[in-house]
């Protein structure tokens, strides 16, 4: 693609991470007060970990994210969920984000 849409109204905040976030670059969800896991099958996300250090987690909650992805998403704004395989797809039960790129393997939404 010949545009970037990277920093766009990026906001980041910093969460306690669940024992079972170990990577970034993963959906997350809120999982209690404060704190923030990677989504299982079916979740909606309302964030993606881009930082880990010392039990905290920081999670980009606004601007434009790239996500592994299950299959191409058609662009516009859809419903999206997390899958089996940790990787976002179109789910009628998802949250509605605004997907401005995609291809099979990734997918470029905004938060």
């Amino acid at each position: 693609m010949n545009v970037n849409f990277s920093g766009f109204n990026e906001n980041v905040l910093t969460f306690i991470a669940d024992s079972g976030l170990t990577e970034t670059g993963v959906p997350v969800k809120l999982s209690a007060e404060g704190t923030v896991a990677k989504c299982g099958n079916g979740d909606a996300f309302c964030g993606v970990c881009v930082g880990l250090r010392n039990g905290f987690a920081a999670v980009q909650l606004c601007g434009y994210a790239e996500l592994p992805a299950a299959a191409k998403i058609t662009v516009g704004y859809q419903k999206l969920a997390v899958n089996s395989g940790g990787k976002v797809a179109a789910n009628t039960n998802g949250r509605e984000y605004l997907v401005v790129d995609a291809d099979a393997a990734r997918v470029g939404i905004i938060l």
